[in-house]
């Protein structure tokens, strides 16, 4: 059976397993904050050329979320 790849069929039900297990694994409230901070901010700093009251709305809801993020941490 070859497809083409060196891999074996063993190595490709790990290569599946990893694969399937990082897609189910859920974040931690943590990581989600910390996506959505990331977003805020790329989304205020798009903002920041074209309406800098949205941008600033952006920041502040940022800010929001940093202030969530430091009450989980401690």
């Amino acid at each position: 059976m070859d497809d083409g790849t060196n891999h074996s069929p063993r190595w490709r039900y790990v290569i599946s397993k990893n694969v399937t297990m990082r897609l189910f694994k859920k974040k931690s409230p943590k990581e989600k904050l910390n996506e959505k901070y990331a977003k805020l901010l790329k989304e205020a700093h798009q903002l920041s050329t074209v309406d800098r009251r949205k941008s600033d709305e952006k920041v502040a809801e940022a800010e929001a979320v940093l202030n969530q993020l430091k009450e989980l941490e401690g």
